[in-house]
């Protein structure tokens, strides 16, 4: 889907921001660029939409050399999500939303029908948001509008720069939740820019991590947490890892679930931060577990501490 072959960007100063880069993107994969500030994850993701063009080599996309298509036309079939979502002031949400697909000509009924199903995925009831403008709305909200404004065209690819960095963490986490689902309906082609591992553990289908424009490491979650290509990438993952911001995954470790879970009863992610299950914890016997919005089972405080505490010890999961 997209392929990077022998790229380099270097400036006329001499600073060369991305160093021979191999990289291949499969259709539908989610791949997280992380690494430290500089690194040159910014510049890989905006070399696909031709925000910046490479010094030396060759981008394809669908097997197609980058700089052969019609800019615009390249643009409309990859959507665009930044830190700063620079929403239009004078619009309305809805407005905002559907300007890419009015470019492109597509039916009106079919646009607005499109957008108001993708802000309920995102929690953004229709009714009650399609009318108002950025300014009424949290930077939360402000940044799913941003999220369905780049899915309302129904592009390939899907370019995320540090969207969710400047959110609180209640905030980011319900939007990384929200991204978790959409990724599960739409199966978009995604590179996802985020300077967070856990961020990138939980979201990402693969990891490239990267460090003075090298890429250091490619690999599955799993993969970069069992068998880290040396002390660099132990020590990017390990940060995190053993602190209570940790990402643990529960779906091993949950009981079956009842036919019902009552309301007043907590219901956490299948992979949560661990400070996230600890006070849940503190208010409860037991836990509902849902993945992807489907309750898989129940983790009772007993078995919740054992995962804790085998996280502390680098587990995380049965042996």
């Amino acid at each position: 889907m997209i392929e990077f072959q022998n790229v380099s960007k270097q400036y006329g100063d001499g600073f060369k921001a991305v160093d021979s880069l191999d990289l291949e993107i499969k259709r539908g994969e989610f791949i997280a660029l992380i690494g430290p500030s500089g690194c040159g994850k910014t510049t890989t993701l905006k070399m696909v939409n031709r925000l910046i063009e490479p010094t030396t080599g060759t981008i394809l996309i669908n097997g197609k050399n980058a700089e052969s298509y019609e800019i615009s036309r390249l643009r409309w079939n990859i959507g665009y999500v930044l830190q700063q979502i620079a929403l239009f002031p004078h619009m309305s949400v809805e407005e905002n939303i559907e300007v890419v697909p009015e470019m492109k000509r597509m039916e009106k009924r079919k646009v607005k029908q499109r957008t108001h199903e993708l802000m309920e995925q995102v929690g953004l009831d229709p009714a009650v948001f399609a009318k108002r403008k950025p300014s009424e709305l949290s930077g939360g909200q402000q940044q799913r509008v941003g999220v369905v404004r780049a899915l309302a065209a129904d592009p390939e690819i899907l370019l995320m720069d540090e969207p969710f960095s400047a959110l609180d963490p209640l905030a980011r986490e319900k939007l990384q939740d929200d991204l978790l689902r959409l990724k599960g309906t739409f199966g978009k082609t995604t590179m996802f820019v985020t300077h967070d591992m856990n961020e990138a553990l939980k979201l990402a289908d693969r990891i490239c991590l990267m460090r003075e424009g090298k890429v250091v490491q490619t690999g599955t979650p799993d993969e970069l947490r069992r068998n880290p290509a040396g002390a660099f990438v132990r020590e990017f993952i390990g940060r995190e890892q053993g602190s209570m911001h940790a990402l643990l995954d529960l779906r091993q470790w949950v009981s079956a679930a009842p036919a019902a879970v009552p309301q007043t009863q907590a219901v956490v992610p299948a992979e949560v931060q661990a400070d996230r299950l600890v006070s849940a914890m503190a208010d409860h016997e037991w836990v509902a577990v849902e993945d992807g919005g489907t309750l898989i089972g129940l983790i009772d405080r007993a078995t919740a501490f054992r995962l804790l505490a085998a996280n502390g010890r680098g587990i995380g999961h049965h042996e």
